[in-house]
């Protein structure tokens, strides 16, 4: 058994010692959002409560302090991701504003009628209708690289799907339906050995621990409350070269450098895409929480979180009609399954009243669903503030919903 001292973590989450139905929770839903520690809420609760001002436009001491906690941030998520520079670090709503972002900023550029943007057949829909609604606008074909039935990511394909007119390759670091891990590293050698920049979605694989530099991807996007961080903070990571040359995305505040009504210019980066009121407070606790989570260790977590894993795969495979879907041999800490007989939402719907909180349904990636022919999955997705225990809930859980449809 591990040596983790999960309990020890556990109380830093104050909602996991809340019941639901009479009994005490067990949180599996991690891969839609994470819960948040006290150190989170305090941050958050201490900006409002003495230094909350609007950043970058005052002169007095708020907005001030404000505004220098707003760029602190910045700085510790360069560090964690390792970019060159915080000036490539560029604060979003979250994953699905980051991939929207390139899309547009990118495609207006860069991409024109006749050319190509290929994506996975594993992506999140937020990186596959952002690139499908810039191909129509710009009369340009979109095109899928395929995985096979154990979840894997047929990379040797892609090499035939570029072509002279490829223009950007968009893929997921980790599948939020399979929980596969892609060889990010492998993909963008590819693409760049045709000279194809290459967009990451970071929103399942930021957890993994990441060095961008070392990846050398071209863009990668990821959300604050997927990383124990708060709702409504995300981040663009960007290379300076492509940066530099895109058009603004939304307009109006820190984007601007001057206005007048004959002509409008722009703010240098990061401030160029980041337009109206940033949600700085937000910032600030994306900051603590990825340095909250540094004092964890990524990699002990994640090693926990494989321990989990192994345990929840073998106990659920033990279970007679237990279908996992999603056999990759490198995987993050997510296990969809189907019940044979049983629909997504009765099981999911079944394993709440027993204090059991999973996703069900496409996980907002409908073509790998599709690609199974099923109608949905049941999703678990653990966290380091997981159990074995709770695992054990959930097989038991399973077990009494077998019963019920029997």
């Amino acid at each position: 058994m591990s040596t983790f001292d999960v309990e020890h973590f556990r109380k830093d989450f104050p909602i996991l010692n809340r019941e639901v139905y009479g009994k005490p929770l067990v949180y599996f839903d991690n891969g839609a959002t994470t819960q948040k520690p006290t150190c989170v809420l305090d941050t958050i609760s201490r900006f409002y409560n003495s230094i909350n001002s609007n950043i970058h436009r005052g002169v007095h001491k708020l907005s001030d302090e404000s505004t220098q906690e707003y760029e602190k941030a910045r700085e510790v998520v360069r560090s964690f991701i390792n970019a060159r520079k915080t000036s490539e670090v560029i604060f979003t709503s979250g994953t699905t504003a980051s991939v929207n972002l390139v899309a547009f900023s990118f495609g207006e550029v860069f991409v024109h009628a006749g050319d190509e943007v290929i994506v996975s057949e594993m992506e999140h829909h937020s990186d596959i209708v952002p690139w499908q609604l810039l191909c129509e606008r710009k009369g340009a074909t979109l095109k899928v690289l395929p995985f096979d039935d154990n979840g894997v990511l047929k990379v040797d394909e892609l090499e035939r799907l570029i072509s002279d007119k490829t223009r950007i390759v968009a893929v997921a670091h980790v599948s939020n339906t399979l929980g596969t891990i892609n060889p990010i590293a492998d993909i963008v050698a590819i693409a760049h050995s045709h000279n194809i920049p290459v967009l990451v979605d970071g929103a399942q694989g930021i957890k993994e621990g990441v060095d961008v530099q070392k990846l050398d991807v071209d863009f990668y996007a990821f959300s604050g409350h997927k990383i124990y961080g708060p709702t409504g903070i995300g981040v663009l990571y960007g290379k300076e070269r492509w940066l530099s040359d895109m058009v603004p995305w939304q307009s109006g505040g820190d984007m601007i450098s001057s206005v007048t009504f004959r002509k409008t210019t722009f703010n240098e980066l990061p401030f160029k895409f980041e337009a109206g009121t940033s949600n700085y407070i937000g910032a600030a606790g994306l900051a603590t929480a990825l340095n909250y989570y540094k004092s964890v260790g990524v990699e002990t977590a994640t090693a926990y979180e494989n321990e989990l894993l192994q345990y929840a795969t073998k106990k659920l495979l033990a279970i007679d009609g237990v279908r996992i879907i999603g056999n990759a041999p490198s995987k993050a800490a997510i296990i969809s399954f189907v019940l044979n007989g049983i629909h997504p939402y009765d099981t999911g719907t079944i394993l709440d009243k027993l204090g059991v909180a999973v996703r069900t349904g496409n996980h907002c990636s409908q073509p790998v669903i599709d690609h199974f022919k099923l109608n949905g999955t049941v999703r678990a997705s653990l966290a380091f503030y997981n159990t074995f225990q709770e695992i054990d809930r959930l097989v038991e859980a399973i077990e009494r919903v077998k019963e019920m449809f029997s």
